[in-house]
């Protein structure tokens, strides 16, 4: 097995290498003091750890093309995994790269016209305002975090992103609005992010907030094509379908309000349907409880060590 891993991830890297070499021929710029083969090595040290939810190696599961095409757009976009800027997960046969908030932080710098980026998280009780500037713009016009605050509610967050020429643009978004997002991520990490709540609030924010630099951009094609297939990796909302994120519970409730109309022997009929989904509703998270809490086991460490926290849960 060893040996066969060796193999595959030699293969592999010279496939990605030579379409670096073909790429920077043609106008790809890695950012300074960025060594592409270095970030290669950190990613296959992390990849020969990463198991697929079966236990089996990624570097063995997924297929070679989906390895190389993820590590090309690690490079292209200038992260590496040992800087806890991006990490790997395994979709069936496929693999792909998520961005850390520190990996979203760094690639909105390499974008010409943005010299600064951060986030905040905004808790119950802190004092936070917004209105609008001369252009008709929202900004954030007050913000005060408390120490005392650390501890409640999360109620929002907000990106700032500041140019080269001075101009601070503002993304800001209400709790509701996170948990809406986070319901139509691929990955679902709920205890990511009910522990890392208000990193993982962050890192929300900040994408929202890339969007629009991104696609506006003049900067590579190849750097925005790569930058936005890897959001579009982790967020089924960059799809034309949309998921219908309403909780199976309500709409069991549905039914009964649906079956007030009906005459009674329907009534019942409608009653059994909706208790009987109730049911399994309450059997599949019980199910799904218990088989993420082993399966999650075994990301959690990889997945805490990217957003930069201590491994004790995210």
């Amino acid at each position: 097995m060893t040996n066969n891993l060796a193999q595959i991830q030699k293969d592999i890297t010279d496939t990605v290498s030579t379409k670096i070499t073909e790429l920077e021929k043609t106008g790809l710029q890695l950012p300074k003091n960025y060594n592409a083969q270095n970030a290669l090595k950190a990613a296959f040290f992390t990849l020969n750890e990463t198991m697929t939810r079966d236990k089996k190696p990624v570097l063995v599961a997924c297929d070679k093309a989906s390895i190389a095409n993820t590590l090309l757009d690690m490079v292209t976009q200038g992260l590496s995994p040992a800087k806890n800027q991006c990490y790997f997960i395994p979709y069936g046969t496929k693999l792909q790269m998520q961005r850390s908030y520190f990996g979203t932080v760094a690639v909105l710098k390499r974008l010409n016209d943005i010299a600064d980026v951060k986030a905040e998280v905004i808790h119950q009780g802190d004092e936070f305002e917004i209105g609008s500037n001369q252009d008709m713009e929202t900004v954030v016009s007050k913000f005060v975090p408390k120490f005392e605050n650390l501890d409640n509610e999360l109620v929002g967050a907000f990106a700032i992103i500041k140019r080269t020429d001075g101009q601070l643009d503002y993304t800001i978004m209400t709790k509701k609005q996170i948990d809406k997002s986070w319901a139509q991520t691929r990955q679902r990490n709920n205890q990511v992010q009910k522990n890392f709540g208000d990193e993982m609030a962050k890192r929300t924010v900040l994408n929202r907030a890339a969007k629009m630099y991104i696609n506006t951009s003049d900067d590579s094609d190849l750097l925005t094509d790569a930058i936005n297939r890897t959001t579009s990796n982790e967020f089924d909302d960059d799809n034309e379908i949309r998921k219908d994120v309403t909780p199976k519970e309500e709409k069991a409730k549905d039914i009964l309000k649906e079956a007030l109309a009906e005459p009674k022997e329907k009534q019942v009929e409608k009653q059994e349907e909706a208790t009987q989904q109730t049911e399994t509703v309450e059997e599949q998270q019980a199910n799904d409880n218990q088989e993420s809490e082993v399966s999650d086991n075994a990301k959690q460490e990889e997945l805490f060590d990217h957003f930069g926290m201590p491994v004790d849960g995210e």
